[in-house]
């Protein structure tokens, strides 16, 4: 007896979601592991899906267990009539680097069009849902927990043309990599709204992808679309993503680990300054600098005593973005306990002594910081001498009504 490659596709995806829903193996210090939306909906033998004409939104992060990706294993399981992909920033096999995309192909390895999502929105992405022949949306992307991290905008515009193409929306759920314990940072204004924060939520939203489509659907689509979402089981809200028992892909070229994703949401915001966020190195978001930049920073940064972060004097050069090729000085964060750290706070500290101390500090003439804090107010806080306490203060109020919006919203 011989098995073709769908064939045998299909029977490992079917044994990888069998086992993923019988196993009473454990992953980390004898907890349960963790079953993501994905191995839930072929374990019910995709009952949600039945009928149905389906695409995907997906990237290299929509993967089983046993790091076979769901296109593949959905595309060879007859119990499911998959017509499309539909591939978001950096693309649907993650090709490109940030701010790009694959553009529109037939995927060598199933034979799918795959049609490109970034930068599209509103009727634009609803004539491509139109055009690919489908009649349910899947969207299954591993996010990073933060406002301006691009995948959570790429589910809030396929849910809206999703909406006025008159498609229906499922939403596969995973975990929150940096847990789902708060909300942290400031709240947009909706007067700086753009691909990197389309809504009023806080720069750590503490929300699951299945959450912020419930949120997104309650209080911000002006039409809401016919909605599902498959939960996770196993997960709690404190669990960080090493305690998941689930595979790590890097969701973007620069989020190698699930380290880059614990501090993403705070030193992201060295983007918005002529500083190196850490781009072209093994360590991006961990290391910043500049050329000029001494031991001061470090020592700097240290005096503030911000919880759970120590910062090393740091020289590195990056291969590419910032700097390329040119010896810069900086820091290094050492998060030494996750629980208590902020990254939002700390991100907001780098800035102030960053400033402080090096003569030659500046924001990006576009004044890209105010989209990634999501207002003016950071910046010129910062600019009229603020220090990190008072920054943080000054967005108490909007982040607690926002919290109390997400509760909810919130499953788990």
């Amino acid at each position: 007896m011989s098995l073709s490659r769908r064939g045998l596709l299909a029977a490992g995806g079917a044994v990888g979601a069998l086992a993923a829903a019988s196993s009473p193996a454990t992953a980390h210090a004898g907890r349960r592991r963790v079953r993501t939306g994905f191995e839930r909906l072929a374990a019910d033998g995709y009952a949600p899906l039945a009928g149905q004409r389906v695409g995907v939104v997906t990237n290299p992060t929509g993967i089983t267990r046993d790091v076979a990706h769901i296109v593949d294993v959905m595309h060879a399981d007859d119990r499911v009539n998959l017509l499309a992909v539909f591939g978001p920033e950096h693309g649907f096999r993650g090709t490109a680097q940030a701010g790009g995309s694959e553009g529109r192909y037939d995927d060598p390895a199933t034979g799918l069009p795959v049609y490109d999502t970034y930068t599209k929105s509103g009727q634009a992405l609803a004539d491509i849902f139109t055009t690919s022949g489908v009649d349910t949306i899947v969207f299954d992307i591993q996010d990073a927990g933060a406002r301006f991290y691009t995948y959570i905008w790429t589910l809030y515009d396929c849910m809206e043309a999703a909406a006025l193409a008159g498609k229906r929306f499922v939403v596969l759920d995973r975990p929150n990599p940096v847990t789902g314990r708060a909300a942290l940072g400031p709240v947009l204004d909706k007067a700086f709204a753009t691909f990197v924060g389309r809504e009023p939520i806080a720069q750590a939203h503490g929300m699951t992808v299945t959450e912020l489509a419930l949120l997104f659907n309650g209080e911000f689509l002006t039409r809401p679309v016919e909605l599902e979402t498959v939960r996770m089981t196993g997960w709690r809200r404190s669990d960080f993503f090493d305690e998941t028992g689930l595979p790590w892909v890097p969701p973007s070229p620069n989020m190698p680990t699930p380290d880059t994703a614990l501090v993403y949401s705070g030193t992201c915001l060295f983007e918005g300054t002529n500083l190196s966020e850490g781009r072209g190195t093994t360590r991006p978001f961990e290391l910043l600098g500049a050329e000029g930049i001494n031991h001061a920073w470090a020592a700097a940064a240290n005096a503030l005593a911000l919880p759970g972060v120590r910062f090393r004097e740091a020289y590195f050069t990056p291969t590419f973005s910032k700097f390329q090729g040119k010896t810069v000085g900086g820091v290094q964060l050492h998060v030494h306990d996750r629980t208590s750290y902020d990254p939002v706070r700390t991100g907001i500290g780098l800035l102030v002594t960053a400033k402080r101390v090096w003569s030659g500090f500046a924001w990006r003439p576009d004044n890209w910081i105010d989209k990634l804090t999501g207002s003016a107010r950071v910046r010129t806080m910062i600019d009229a001498g603020a220090g990190a306490d008072e920054v943080v203060a000054a967005w108490q109020g909007d982040l607690a009504a926002f919290r109390a919006v997400r509760r909810t919203y919130l499953r788990y």
